[in-house]
């Protein structure tokens, strides 16, 4: 099974700009892969498609088996995103910007706050945990992004434009 299966992907926004056309890739688990590309090559849309931020014009996409049209939750469960800006709610400590993720994908309060613990300590965050996120550096708050991404322990992980920041 493929961790990620996209074939002839396209995407034309309203306003007439494609973003993608005939797009295919395919990614076995355990890869790693880059997509470099200028401002305006699609890689952004390609990730709010896989993420259904983004509705795609035409084209198939599966994430370990699931088709994002037809499974939709089982998809988003495989994958932890990390998005080029903050999007986090910048007034709320630490370690619940985590564990209210870990709600978003039905973990217990208990096994989130676990799991916050786990990947906080990971990215040398578990001492700011009760700091309101705002306090943070542009550096700290990158690393709460991907302990946020990871809470419920997807297969894949996304990160878009890691380097910002």
């Amino acid at each position: 099974m493929l961790a990620l299966d996209v074939t002839q992907l396209n995407k034309t926004y309203t306003n007439g700009v494609r973003a993608l056309h005939d797009f295919s890739l395919k990614i076995q688990p355990g890869e790693f892969l880059g997509l470099l590309g200028p401002n305006g090559a699609g890689k952004t849309t390609l990730i709010g498609i896989l993420n259904s931020l983004v509705i795609k014009s035409s084209g198939h996409v599966s994430v370990y088996g699931h088709d994002i049209d037809q499974a939709f939750g089982q998809a988003k469960a495989c994958i932890g995103t990390v998005p080029q800006e903050f999007n986090f709610p910048v007034f709320e400590r630490v370690q619940d910007i985590v564990i209210n993720q870990g709600g978003f994908f039905g973990l217990s309060y208990s096994v989130a706050k676990k799991r916050a613990e786990k990947y906080l300590s990971m990215l040398d965050l578990w001492e700011k945990r009760h700091h309101i996120a705002r306090s943070l550096s542009g550096g700290m708050k990158r690393r709460l992004m991907i302990a946020r991404a990871m809470v419920h322990e997807p297969q894949m992980l996304i990160l878009d434009e890691p380097t910002a920041g």
